[in-house]
């Protein structure tokens, strides 16, 4: 992490932290992340804000244990105040004045008064029914019913269910639970070296592993001082670039799949596959996983430049094929639309922010490689599964031209870390700039996977251990605007339109 976009943080009062965090929001800054601490003597709370280009800044609140209460920030910031619902699940701090404190994190099922993420949690407590618990909302009237689906669905994907109130085949409202795979994760981190951390980063969400485990890795090189040399910056690009691909490539098969386009699904598979053996050969791992180290990325093999090309050629054919089919075109044309002022207020991310019309994306917010004036964030303005479909079709197109650019600046320039220290060696003062201020070796790390921007949070104790790891996929932010868009969708439509947005079960389930 360049010294120029380094973090710095500054303590608030809890009774100043609601005007302290609207002057940011007023200002252009976005809460990016909060995390939650339980420092044994009190509590803590680190509120994590970005700005373009490459600014950061952190907003520290200390409570006691007897008392951990915050005022609400719900009504300034939607992302804010499922941030203090997850905060009262893990931790029990308790946000005054929400207008919806019911769980978020925890099912019925989970006991009251146990928030696993306290020092004192102790161990896993017995679990009972949870039955009829949930507060869902019942929408009524002549002609309404609904239509449960899920948590099982008919795949391989995970345990999420879908709650629809329809009057006719139009969906008037939909209500997604989430969290029945919560694993745990960010306890897990706890005790680990940075090296030992990144097989869990890895497998936060399986088809996201290069972007957790860069901005894992950005997190600890912060903390620690390391900043890596430009080849490295841009090898570890390469590789999310090649994420990018392959997921991309899989989707714009699967969403014409959703309208009985299985022509064009057959052949992204086989090109999804021919990019997964791609992967093999430049890192050992399908997935791409072990190419990326603290102060380091590595290639088994530099990546098949012509191989990427020709891919590309023969997805644009696809795509072009696709959208001239008309039923296609129909099927996806003013389908579950997403307005760009409720994807700005719900905090999307990603493609599904750029195709509302929103240029949110790290790679020019909070860049790690310099790829130029010519690159620039892929927008469209429909909102709708159309737009979102040619987000994806244009961001695969750009993440292959982009790879030549990128596999030329890895050449070029050091191997490892410029000016590394070593795990258990000095740490230079995380805060300010000028070096001032104290308190633990922490730092952030911002990328931009395929589904969009992610944080991840690291805290570092004496002997170079993480003794905190805060993660936010994108998905954390980009589940509610799934049933938004929805309202007025037919329900055959659903799973066209939840493939469009294809958010991350695991991501989200921490």
């Amino acid at each position: 992490m360049s010294g120029g976009r380094t973090a710095y943080r500054e303590d608030v009062d809890p009774a100043g932290l609601e005007g302290a965090v609207a002057g940011l929001l007023r200002d252009g800054w976005r809460l990016a992340l909060v995390a939650g601490h339980d420092d044994g003597d009190g509590f803590r709370v680190v509120y994590s804000f970005l700005r373009p280009v490459g600014q950061r800044r952190e907003l520290v609140v200390r409570l006691p244990h007897d008392r951990p209460h915050l005022p609400s920030l719900a009504g300034l910031s939607y992302p804010a105040g499922r941030f203090e619902r997850e905060l009262r699940d893990l931790f029990g701090i308790e946000p005054i004045g929400h207008p919806m404190p019911r769980r978020l994190v925890r099912h019925g099922h989970w006991p009251s008064g146990w928030h696993p993420m306290r020092r004192d949690a102790g161990p896993m407590p017995d679990l009972a029914p949870d039955v009829g618990s949930y507060p869902f909302v019942h929408v009524q009237g002549d002609g309404v019913y609904e239509i449960p689906v899920g948590p099982i669905h008919a795949g391989i994907i995970e345990p999420g269910h879908f709650r629809f109130s329809v009057v006719g085949e139009t969906i008037l409202r939909m209500k997604a639970r989430l969290w029945f795979v919560h694993r745990g994760m960010e306890r897990l981190f706890e005790g680990r070296t940075p090296d030992e951390a990144i097989e869990l980063a890895e497998r936060v969400s399986g088809d996201t592993a290069v972007g957790h485990t860069v901005a894992l890795v950005q997190a600890v090189e912060e903390a620690l001082g390391i900043e890596v040399s430009p080849a490295v910056a841009a090898r570890r690009a390469v590789l999310l670039e090649l994420e990018r691909l392959y997921n991309h490539v899989a989707d714009l098969g699967m969403i014409a799949n959703d309208v009985g386009f299985g022509i064009a699904h057959i052949h992204t598979q086989r090109l999804r596959e021919k990019l997964l053996r791609h992967n093999a050969a430049v890192t050992g791992h399908r997935l791409l996983r072990g190419g990326v180290g603290v102060g380091s990325a590595q290639w088994a093999t530099e990546p098949d430049l012509a191989l990427v090309a020709e891919v590309a050629a023969e997805v644009a054919e696809i795509v072009a094929l696709t959208l001239d089919h008309s039923v296609v075109l129909d099927r996806f044309t003013g389908t579950a639309v997403l307005p760009a002022e409720l994807a700005r207020n719900l905090g999307t991310l990603g493609y599904v922010a750029r195709a509302s019309g929103l240029t949110v994306d790290a790679r020019a917010d909070h860049p790690q490689v310099a790829l130029g004036p010519g690159f620039t964030p892929v927008t469209q303005e429909g909102g709708d599964v159309l737009a979102r479909y040619a987000v994806r079709a244009s961001e695969f197109a750009a993440s292959a031209a982009l790879l030549p650019l990128l596999t030329e600046l890895a050449a070029v320039g050091g191997e490892g870390p410029v000016g590394a220290m070593g795990l258990g060696g000095e740490r230079t003062a995380y805060g300010r700039p000028d070096g001032e201020g104290s308190g633990p070796a922490a730092g952030l790390g911002v990328v931009e996977a395929w589904r969009g921007t992610l944080c991840h949070r690291v805290e570092l104790g004496p002997d170079g251990r993480l003794t905190r790891v805060k993660i936010v996929d994108p998905s954390f932010f980009n589940w509610p605007a799934l049933p938004v868009a929805l309202a007025d969708t037919i329900v055959p439509d659903f799973p066209l339109a939840n493939k469009s947005f294809n958010q991350s079960y695991a991501g989200n389930d921490l």
